[in-house]
């Protein structure tokens, strides 16, 4: 998405494709024109922004892993 963005008031939730044991936790926080992803365990470390196009496609790929 290219520009750094404010997620000071992101809404992020834990992805529904994460798994229950606690080990795989995605989160994910709808931005109006794109989607932040991060890793629920270790927020700090770095959020990916996509547009809703490259979301639907990175999700389509982990989802046949």
């Amino acid at each position: 998405m290219g520009s750094s963005k404010d997620l000071t008031n992101a809404r992020w939730r834990k992805s529904s494709y994460s798994g229950n044991t606690g080990g795989e936790c995605v989160e994910v926080a709808d931005l109006g024109p794109g989607v932040a992803v991060r890793d629920s365990k270790n927020p700090g470390v770095g959020i990916l922004t996509l547009s809703p196009e490259a979301y639907a496609a990175f999700v389509a790929h982990v989802a046949v892993k």
